[in-house]
């Protein structure tokens, strides 16, 4: 007999919950099927992501010049775009590739999160706006300022996320070592610091300012104490899902 189509059955609302929210169990003690399913909202910030990392582009003209003799100098003039559009097209994959570990212990969600991402995904989308702000007056403090803030609120909105999610273990598994919960947190509000510093000194110097921005990035593209964590956790706890495995398992130290 064929399986029922998965529209027979489901809730009101047209929320179908996956086999792995219906499975897990939440560090509370609920099963995760009285949550919401992860995946519309994981679709549409993926969505929301790829919108903005394109538009960055769009602010990248290819210059018209009369003379063919003039285009190199004419292309030089376009450091200020090229320069912001690698900065915020780095910095919002750093974001995704956040989220993206954050939703991987998620187990189920709510209203609340789900609003938190509606918030998450507002200033996302105001990134392009802000990147062709600087891109336009690079030198002047207020340009600066603002792209500064609009990065704040994004790594602030993600630190709500996180934390939101993992106190008292609310959504995600009561196994989850405390260890990467407080490391993750401290990691994320990095960003958010380097950028506030950036954000006051573009009032006495906008080049300096300029260099904060470009170097926060490899904050997040180097390994951190949490990535070591994460990976010895993680074999862990694929050790213990998996008990035919012989493996012995390395302590978190």
């Amino acid at each position: 007999m064929a399986d029922p189509s998965p529209h027979e059955h489901a809730p009101p609302g047209g929320i179908q919950p996956s086999h792995h929210d219906t499975t897990m169990s939440t560090g509370e003690g609920a099963p995760a099927s009285q949550g919401l399913s992860k995946a519309r909202i994981e679709a549409l910030t993926d969505g929301i992501f790829a919108v903005a990392m394109t538009l960055l582009v769009l602010d990248i003209k290819v210059p018209v010049v009369q003379v063919a003799a003039e285009l190199p100098h004419r292309l030089l003039t376009l450091w200020p775009q090229c320069l912001s559009y690698l900065i915020s097209f780095i910095m919002l994959g750093i974001y995704w590739v956040g989220q993206h570990n954050q939703f991987h212990l998620i187990r189920r969600t709510d209203r609340v999160l789900l609003w938190i991402n509606i918030l998450f995904m507002l200033v996302i989308s105001f990134v392009p706006f802000s990147t062709a702000l600087l891109s336009a007056y690079p030198r002047q403090p207020v340009a600066l300022m603002i792209y500064g803030a609009n990065l704040i609120v994004i790594g602030a909105i993600l630190s709500w996320h996180w934390r939101y999610a993992t106190r008292r273990h609310r959504l995600v598994d009561a196994s989850l070592d405390p260890r990467i919960v407080r490391l993750a947190a401290r990691r994320i509000l990095i960003g958010p610091t380097l950028f506030l510093i950036a954000v006051g000194v573009a009032l006495f110097s906008t080049t300096t300012s300029l260099i904060i921005y470009l170097l926060a990035p490899l904050v997040y593209i180097l390994p951190g104490k949490v990535d070591r964590h994460w990976s010895i956790w993680g074999a862990s706890h694929q050790a213990d899902a998996s008990p035919a495995s012989a493996a012995p398992r390395r302590p978190i130290r």
